[in-house]
């Protein structure tokens, strides 16, 4: 059940839509994650009221088409899966929105199922 947000500076409803897809994607193609277990944030910053800050570090230069994309899940997947999940959603960004694959910032934060409640005042992978 991961939880998605992606951040884009200039990026207007068809694109964001276009890179949660290939985020979707990815996440199912490296991690098994079902096409139905859906939820992500999508965010377009115009660079007046929300800004996104970019540069270069480890060699990779990024430009004003970065995307930033936060994926909250559950922790257990390998180092292997990982990988090909920032390979697949680089891919898949740049089939579906055109976004130069160094340009796909993705970020992983994993905790338990005590940390989700999907509604309900419940905490449903604990039930």
């Amino acid at each position: 059940m991961p939880l998605v947000r992606i951040d884009a500076l200039g990026c207007d409803t068809q694109r964001l839509q276009a890179l949660g897809r290939a985020v979707q994607e990815a996440l199912g193609d490296a991690m098994g994650i079902p096409e139905d277990d859906h939820f992500q944030i999508l965010h377009g910053h115009d660079g007046q009221r929300g800004l996104v800050h970019h540069g270069t570090y480890l060699g990779v230069p990024w430009d004003d088409g970065i995307v930033y994309v936060a994926i909250t899940l559950r922790g257990g997947r390998s180092a292997e899966q990982k990988r090909a999940l920032y390979r697949r959603t680089a891919e898949l960004a740049w089939e579906y929105a055109g976004t130069e694959p160094r340009n796909m910032f993705v970020v992983l934060t994993e905790n338990t199922d005590a940390d989700w409640s999907l509604g309900n005042g419940e905490a449903q992978y604990l039930e």
